[in-house]
């Protein structure tokens, strides 16, 4: 089957700073790549010092022009995202995109990060709220787009306020989706405390629909030894054109969502293919999970509690 092919256009993006997690590999470099090459000056923050490293070269031999730079950050430790928030302050320069792109997926054991966590909880979720809140001087400066990658996997399940690190029982995708629906519920309300409080900062989601990224793939630092049976099947599936997309196809909301001068605040953007796995990105209806405005707002106030980061009442 031949794959329809589509691309989105990027607005000239010169003077403006963007920050990108989860950029060292996958679908995160192609969109670091693809800011670089509009004329964003791009600060990847990684885990990993040599695949950043690796990543940033590889931008550089695709975009010799490319402002692009490497900064450590392990979302799965809070004094690790503390520190990245003290760097910057430090250099002072404000910004103006945020796409908040780096996860971890279901992990074959619970894992917990450095504070204690469930690790896709702490990391997906936790872990990008905690950033955000130590660089809020910086997005408001820039009055920043923040846009927050979910999942189709956000689609149904719930917040489990009982069991928020999996602690009674571990389902590795249960606490995936409920990872992703945290985020989600963050990424709308942070959109409804900044409009309200007048900081400047407008928010809203996207997700990748279904691609061949690292997400599923071999991960031994989670345990997870080889790729999956769902990453063969969707390598299969995407190398047909069959409902799924590619890895550069998959950041391709997250770049409308952030880049777009007609991106809307508080809406989820996804591929608009069957079944919203693959295809064009779009604005999207958004997944009843994450609706609930009251939901929102207790996960706000968990989340400070947790991180012990505090963001401006409203």
């Amino acid at each position: 089957m031949a794959r329809r092919t589509f691309d989105i256009t990027i607005p000239n993006l010169r003077g403006t700073r963007a920050l990108v997690t989860g950029a060292s590999d996958g679908m995160g470099v192609i969109i670091a790549r693809r800011l670089a090459a509009a004329g964003a000056e791009v600060v990847i923050p990684v885990r990993n010092r040599a695949k950043g490293d690796a990543a940033v070269a590889g931008i550089r031999s695709a975009v010799p022009h490319a402002e692009i730079s490497v900064r450590d950050l392990d979302l799965s430790s809070l004094e690790s995202v503390e520190a990245l928030g003290a760097t910057l302050l430090g250099e002072g320069d404000p910004i103006h995109l945020l796409i908040n792109n780096a996860g971890v997926m279901t992990p074959p054991s619970r894992q917990t990060t450095a504070d204690g966590f469930e690790l896709q909880f702490g990391t997906n979720h936790l872990g990008h709220f905690a950033l955000v809140g130590h660089l809020l001087p910086l997005l408001r400066e820039g009055r920043a787009r923040v846009t927050s990658q979910v999942s189709v996997a956000a689609r149904s399940g719930r917040i489990n306020w009982d069991d928020l690190n999996s602690e009674r029982a571990y389902d590795g995708m249960k606490a995936y989706s409920q990872s992703k629906i945290a985020f989600g519920l963050f990424g709308l309300e942070l959109d409804r405390r900044s409009e309200a409080g007048g900081w400047g900062i407008t928010s809203n989601l996207s997700h990748p629909g279904v691609a061949p990224t690292n997400l599923l793939a071999a991960r031994p630092e989670i345990g997870r030894g080889g790729d999956t049976p769902q990453v063969r099947v969707i390598r299969w599936l995407s190398a047909r054109g069959i409902l799924a997309g590619t890895p550069e196809t998959a950041g391709h909301s997250a770049l409308m969502a952030a880049t777009d001068p007609s991106a809307k605040r508080g809406v989820l953007y996804g591929p608009s293919g069957l079944g919203n796995t693959s295809g064009a990105p779009a604005e999207q209806r958004m997944y009843a999970p994450l609706r609930s405005g009251d939901d929102a707002a207790r996960l706000w106030q968990v989340s400070q509690q947790l991180t012990r980061v505090a963001l401006p009442a409203v």
